[in-house]
Parts: C-alpha cells; sequence; structure tokens
C-alpha cells in the first residue's frame, strides 16, 4: 500500500456547474475532515454517504465554498484506500482554494494517472484494465465506448489469463516428463505439444485478427478529403461534421490551410482533414496550402477523393487519379443533381466499382452510400461488436506477435523433434510475453510510462 495521502482535481479546469476533488490515502478522511463543517464529522460516517457543508479555512474559518462529500471506505473505493470526493462549485478560483488547502496539510498532489496506478498496484484492476480508463475517456464514438468498457471489464484479462493457464499446464506436463521419465504420466511426446501449440496460435490469431478494426476504434481512421478546387470538399467536411466547420463559397481556393474535424461515420470514428484544393497555382498563400494538402496524403490511412461531376477530369485530376490508385480510397462523384460530364470510365479503369459514390451534397444524397463504403473498405461492410474482443492497444498488439512468434517456434521445433526441454524456453518465453499485457511480468520504468500518459486526477 501507498504511504502517500494524494489529492488532485478529477474533472477539467474551466467554468461549470461542479468541480470534484478526490482525495486517497491512509489520511484521506481526517484531512478532509480539517477543513470540512457539516453536521457530522467525516471520520464516524457509514462508507459512501454523501454530506453537505462547507469548506472553510481551518485557522480563519473563512468559508471557501458550499459542498458536498462523498466518502468511499477502503477497500470498497476505485483505488481500495479511503477516497474522499469534494463536489464544490466548478470554475477556476474556488476549486484551486479548496485544493491548496488540502495540500498545505498532509496531502501531496498527486501524478497523472497516480489513482488508477494504486487501483492497479492494490490489485483491484491488472494493467490491461487500467489503460483500458484511458481509452474509456479518450472514446471517439459509441462502439469505442463500448470497446474500452469491455476491456475495461476484463474482456481482454480473461482471454489472456486463460491462455496463460493452458501454457503452464503444457510446461508443467513437459517438467514431469523430463524430471520423472519413470511415472506413468501421460506421453509428452512432440506430437502432443504441436497440438496444444496449434490451439494457442489459433486464440492468439483471433485476438490479432481483431486489432486493425479495435485499432482503428480506438484511434480513429486519419482521412483527408482530396480534390482540386470549388469541387464540394469544405461541403463534404460540413455533412460529415452535422456543422458549417469550414467556410463554403463558388470562389476557387477558399479552404488555404488544413481543416481537422473529428467526427463518427456510421459508428466509425474518422479524423477528416479538409485540405486546400491541389492545383498549379502562382498564389504564394494557396501554394503552402496545396504542400500541405500533398503531406496529408502521406499520413491519411483513407482518402476520401471528391470530383465535380459537372466537369470533365482535368490534367490535375488525371495526375491525381494515378497516385491515388493504389492507396485506400474512396472516389466521390459530387454534384449529382447537375447534368453529367465526368468521364465514368476513367474511373471505373483505375477504382473497384464499390469504392465509387455519386453524391450531391447541395441535396444531401449519398451520404449512405459513403457510409457503406468506409464500412466496407475497413470493416467487411459492418462494424460487429457483440461478444467478441477487440485488441486497440499498439502494445498489446506487440506482444501478442511476440507470444505467437515464440510458439511458432516451440511448433516449428516440436516438428524438427528438437528434445521437448528446449521447446519450453520458448513456451516460456510466449507466456511471459503475454503476462506483461496485464502486469504479471512487467517492469516498473514500464509501468511509469504507461501512467504518465494519463490525465491528472484519474
Amino acid at each position: 500500500m501507498n504511504q502517500d495521502t494524494i489529492a488532485a482535481i478529477s474533472t477539467p479546469m474551466g467554468e461549470g456547474g461542479i468541480a470534484v476533488i478526490r482525495i486517497s490515502g491512509d489520511k484521506a478522511i481526517a484531512e478532509a475532515d480539517r477543513i470540512f463543517f457539516g453536521a457530522t464529522k467525516l471520520a464516524i460516517v457509514p462508507s459512501h454517504t454523501v454530506h453537505y457543508g462547507f469548506i472553510k479555512h481551518p485557522l480563519t474559518m473563512e468559508r471557501i465554498d458550499e459542498v458536498l462529500v462523498t466518502v468511499m471506505k477502503a477497500p470498497k473505493s476505485f483505488t481500495t484506500e479511503d477516497v474522499v470526493e469534494i463536489s464544490c462549485h466548478g470554475g477556476f478560483i474556488s476549486v484551486k482554494m479548496v485544493l491548496d488547502l488540502l495540500l498545505e496539510q498532509q496531502v501531496r498532489l498527486a501524478e497523472p494517472g497516480e489513482f488508477t496506478k494504486r487501483a492497479y498496484l492494490n490489485g483491484r484492476i491488472d494493467l490491461s484494465q487500467a489503460e483500458a480508463v484511458i481509452d474509456l475517456i479518450r472514446a471517439k464514438s459509441d462502439r469505442a465506448h463500448r470497446v474500452a468498457m469491455k476491456q475495461a471489464e476484463g474482456a481482454l484479462s480473461n482471454n489472456i489469463k486463460r491462455l496463460r493457464h493452458e501454457l503452464v499446464e503444457l510446461m508443467a506436463h513437459i517438467e514431469v516428463n523430463i524430471d520423472y521419465p519413470e511415472h506413468d504420466v501421460e506421453e509428452m511426446t512432440n506430437a502432443f505439444i504441436t497440438t496444444r501449440c496449434l490451439k494457442a496460435i489459433a486464440q492468439i490469431e483471433q485476438l490479432l485478427n481483431s486489432s486493425q478494426q479495435g485499432k482503428i476504434l480506438r484511434e480513429g481512421i486519419v482521412t483527408a478529403i482530396i480534390g482540386k478546387p470549388n469541387v464540394g470538399k469544405s461541403s463534404l467536411l460540413n455533412t460529415l461534421a452535422q456543422e458549417n466547420r469550414a467556410i463554403v463559397t463558388e470562389i476557387p481556393g477558399t479552404t488555404r490551410d488544413v481543416i481537422e474535424e473529428f467526427v463518427t461515420v456510421n459508428g466509425i470514428p474518422l479524423k477528416l482533414l479538409d485540405t486546400a484544393g491541389i492545383r498549379e497555382t502562382s498564389d504564394i498563400v494557396e501554394k503552402l496550402g496545396v504542400e500541405k494538402s500533398k503531406n496529408a496524403l502521406a499520413d491519411a490511412d483513407l482518402i476520401l477523393l471528391v470530383f465535380n461531376g459537372a466537369e470533365k477530369l482535368e490534367p490535375d485530376e488525371l495526375t491525381l487519379i494515378e497516385q491515388l490508385k493504389d492507396k485506400q480510397t474512396i472516389v466521390i462523384v459530387n454534384k449529382l443533381d447537375l447534368l453529367q460530364r465526368i468521364e465514368l470510365d476513367v474511373l471505373a479503369g483505375h477504382f473497384p466499382a464499390d469504392r465509387i459514390v455519386s453524391m450531391s451534397l447541395l441535396e444531401q444524397q449519398g451520404i449512405a452510400d459513403l457510409e457503406k463504403a468506409i464500412a466496407s473498405l475497413f470493416f467487411s461492410g459492418q462494424v460487429e461488436l457483440n461478444d467478441q474482443t477487440y485488441v486497440s492497444n499498439a502494445r498489446h498488439i506487440a506482444l501478442l506477435k511476440k507470444a505467437r512468434s515464440s510458439i511458432d517456434e516451440a511448433y516449428e521445433a516440436a516438428g524438427a523433434a528438437v528434445p521437448i526441454d528446449l521447446l519450453q524456453i520458448d513456451i516460456r518465453n510466449a507466456w511471459e510475453y503475454l503476462g506483461e499485457i496485464i502486469g504479471d511480468s512487467v517492469g516498473e520504468s514500464l509501468i511509469d510510462q504507461i501512467f504518465s500518459q494519463f490525465c491528472l486526477g484519474k
């Protein structure tokens, strides 16, 4: 258990209805009692109860704020320690004054993520569940939230623990076979090891197969909207964002910089980049915008290539088509409400039919078709969350790949009739890699690095 009592503001700073200050540690209740004045002392109230009163300066008795205080006694709290949460008025001054009063006593300011770190160190959650807390906070869509929630509830942990248990059983069989060959135990043949390794590989593959979708749901798809000026790029951004985020005019070259917006399309989070129209120009500012547009192409996971369907393709557009034909690109033929003059056969010669979408952004036509095209490109047509466990964390994905590689080596060695005591080294390595995911075998420096990514107060 940690000896220090810590405190931090757990809600975002700024104007709001309430702000919450969280205190955790052996002295949490006693230190809150020094500045809280209500009907009853917090030291004697039942756990998980809320109390009305005032925060006062313990020396001058000056009233600082009118508050509600929640008391949660160990071990039934987020950190498993005594926890007090002070709900005061939102804003900058009052909440800072309350926190300053606590820090003048035997309380120190919590480090980023220290409350969650204590929950992990005290055994309430494992490391993968702790990391899911970040994902819950940062979730950009309801589906991303559901993936994070399943991980926080232990869906991934349970899979990893089950896998590690099976590997331990396999290692135990090997040990018995090596140490007590004279005993009548189940024969540990290379064929038996091969069967067990194949089973473990299949389970890891199932988790890794979900990683692309999980990573997308967690981080979003970086999506660049590309095209020549005045084809409807900014209109597309505004349509997907459902607000007038970008200026739309009939004057070419209105967008001079890259505009970013996070949106959710059919449950899939997209980080939209509305770029300057790509064309040859003598305008210095517009040239800089065009250069940024070209840079956005290199960084994008998905490109929405927009054309004006009422005009024939221009040389600059033909060059773009050639450049993007091998990238993850969805072609949008805009202005469907006008007489179509665009050479669709040219587009069809470079892009699959299911990646060419006709739209009229003015009349809001074709939006569902675009959503379907994006889902088909990244999720084989739909995002299924049912009971599947999604792996979304890059650290987890890397460790699963290492574990699979180690088991692959054991499997190949078994096929080559390598002595079974040598196979155990690879199996143990896989077991340890999996242990790093849930924190059973992980260094202190990595733990500090993970929790440093948390916001203050969580």
